[in-house]
């Protein structure tokens, strides 16, 4: 941040100091004058440029988190459908605990995601799932070819969830840089106020269309606040992912 704020008094230091060096040309006091249409189209595009910024960066990566909760969802139904080749006794100790994974993630661990971070408790429980299975015979140890087979493709499917679930993690933390936040809130406002820094004073109907200017500008920087963050705001990823997960293996375990 410091050297943001360097650098934009370097830039005014050097507008100060060509008003000194530059003695050729006529003073321009007029609010509708070069000077001001030219710092006013400036202004404008670079609040554009900083708006859309911020908007399109909260979006892609809202896109991007919700494919990935699909993701994770998918694999666990996928490890539910594998873990029925499992002797018995294992299979339905690690499909209870895929499907209380699911419920967790959906019921608790979300209200967490909007705060930056997930509960250490959703990672715990894969991990015993995880360990269950590995706990389990493998290759010729196995009781049967299927079992072997079935231990490993369940593994397989834990291995994808782990890391769809690490990605969540990471997509729970993205964010927009808050100096482009910033920026876009101070060159909004500046986009207001030009016309009065300018010297122009608006006045009766010639005010309406800045007031509605401010409105709108007010509205458009509060929405790229409020989407800034994945799990939290007007684009907020929901858990729709794992609620359709936990639907999925109940439909599973009813059986044909």
């Amino acid at each position: 941040m410091v050297f943001y704020i360097l650098a934009a008094a370097c830039a005014i230091a050097v507008v100060f100091a060509a008003g000194r060096l530059v003695r050729r040309g006529i003073d321009d006091g007029d609010p509708g004058g070069a000077t001001a249409a030219h710092t006013g189209a400036m202004l404008s595009a670079l609040f554009l440029l900083a708006f859309a910024v911020a908007i399109v960066v909260p979006w892609a990566a809202t896109d991007s988190a919700r494919l990935n909760t699909y993701a994770e969802a998918q694999a666990i139904t996928e490890a539910y459908w594998s873990a029925e080749r499992l002797p018995a006794g294992p299979r339905e100790h690690a499909r209870a605990g895929l499907a209380d994974y699911a419920r967790f993630v959906r019921d608790r661990e979300w209200r967490d995601m909007a705060e930056g971070r997930l509960n250490p408790d959703g990672g715990a429980r894969l991990d015993a799932v995880r360990r269950q299975v590995i706990a389990l015979p493998a290759g010729d140890d196995a009781p049967d070819q299927a079992a072997g087979d079935a231990r490993a493709a369940v593994l397989e499917q834990i291995g994808a969830i782990s890391a769809a679930r690490h990605q969540r993690a990471m997509d729970a933390r993205v964010r927009p840089p808050t100096a482009l936040l910033v920026m876009t809130a101070v060159t909004g406002l500046l986009v207001v106020a030009f016309p009065y820094l300018a010297g122009a004073r608006p006045r009766g109907m010639t005010a309406v269309p800045l007031a509605l200017l401010a409105g709108l500008l007010a509205i458009g920087i509060y929405l790229a606040i409020d989407i800034s963050h994945t799990f939290a705001g007007g684009l907020a990823v929901r858990p729709d992912a794992f609620t359709g997960a936990l639907t999925e293996i109940q439909r599973i375990s009813a059986g044909p």
